[in-house]
């Protein structure tokens, strides 16, 4: 059997990608039948072909990227960290190697790691970070609503940050500087660009994963709005290296401009699908077959028949540019669905 992206796992690391799934994808899974799972279309040999290849004894592999600029990946999810002549600045610390992460850093540099920054709440992005919690004088950086809301959870896996900041913010250590800046396109409480100017790289967890199409929803995103905004947002930057924290491989202004290209088609059919609806027509069909004064079943046909119209259009187009576009676009579809019938403009 060909190996996908998680080879051999060890027993703990296949419990976490497999409450992964049971978080994200039950839902979904909890109507489908195992024929109905295996119909998905194989990953793009493009995209197999650029898997990291995993060392099995320690979970995870490292690659420079330059500048400095080191990233860690497990091909499900990723962190990087940046070495200065003072110390060491980590990004991120994924809940299934965080625990790896000071190891790996010691077999780059004998610097003492003196930063950890937070993209963002979720912890699988940051639920390893108690690896660090011994780590004398550590600074823990992030969003002050991001502090705010891990006081609240007192979750003892992501470490509580003791350095905060409302909107942006400048590290400087060893002669390089990182740039923090605050953005709103998935997560309530705000995510961060990092940006690491000296080695043009830029990450962004949860809007752009390499090869791939977006995850559910756009990346679960709780603002479509300001998701639209993201790409132009990230391609305002001089990067050549891109780190979206998932799967298997890092990328580049392309990725970012073809996910943008995808987000963008699918917006734009579902608002022209939608709104030349003829709405009542659907809805006297609709009920025919149920109670007319069941108003909740007639407006899900009308919901079922832009969605299933998008979907039909937008797959051929995209099905051998992306890996994953059959999973998760009739998710991405009625996430622009509702923004386009509930927030955004004629």
């Amino acid at each position: 059997m060909t190996p996908g992206p998680y080879p051999q796992l060890g027993m703990k690391k296949f419990i976490w990608i497999l409450m992964f799934a049971v978080v994200w994808c039950l839902p979904m899974l909890a109507q489908s039948s195992p024929e109905e799972t295996n119909k998905y279309v194989p990953v793009l040999p493009s995209v197999k072909a650029k898997f990291w290849k995993i060392d099995l004894s320690l979970g995870y592999a490292l690659k420079s990227v330059g500048g400095g600029v080191y990233v860690i990946s497990d091909n499900g999810w990723q962190s990087a960290f940046l070495v200065t002549d003072d110390g060491v600045i980590v990004f991120d610390a994924p809940a299934s190697f965080g625990s790896k992460i000071p190891s790996a850093i010691a077999k780059v540099t004998d610097k003492p790691i003196k930063i950890l920054v937070y993209s963002h709440i979720h912890k699988d992005h940051i639920g390893g970070s108690a690896a660090f919690k011994d780590i004398k004088g550590l600074q823990i950086v992030a969003l002050e609503s991001v502090a705010a809301f891990l006081r609240e959870m007192n979750d003892p896996n992501r470490l509580l940050p003791n350095v905060t900041f409302k909107s942006e913010k400048t590290i400087t250590l060893g002669g390089k500087t990182v740039e923090l800046t605050r953005h709103f396109y998935h997560s309530n409480e705000g995510d961060l660009f990092i940006y690491v100017p000296q080695a043009k790289f830029l990450m962004a967890v949860d809007c752009v994963t390499a090869g791939y199409a977006p995850f559910m929803g756009f990346d679960i995103t709780t603002n479509f709005h300001e998701y639209l905004k993201v790409f132009d947002e990230l391609l305002a930057y001089d990067f050549d290296t891109f780190v979206g924290g998932h799967l298997t491989d890092i990328g580049t202004k392309k990725d970012v401009e073809i996910t943008k290209e995808f987000t963008y088609d699918v917006y734009n059919t579902v608002k022209r699908i939608h709104n030349h609806m003829d709405q009542a027509a659907v809805a006297a069909e609709a009920a025919k077959t149920v109670a007319p004064d069941n108003e909740f079943a007639v407006f899900k046909a009308i919901l079922d028949k832009a969605t299933n119209d998008s979907v039909r259009e937008l797959q051929p187009r995209w099905i051998d540019r992306l890996a994953g576009v059959d999973v998760w676009l009739p998710s991405h579809v009625r996430t622009a669905l509702g923004y386009v019938r509930w927030d955004d403009k004629e």
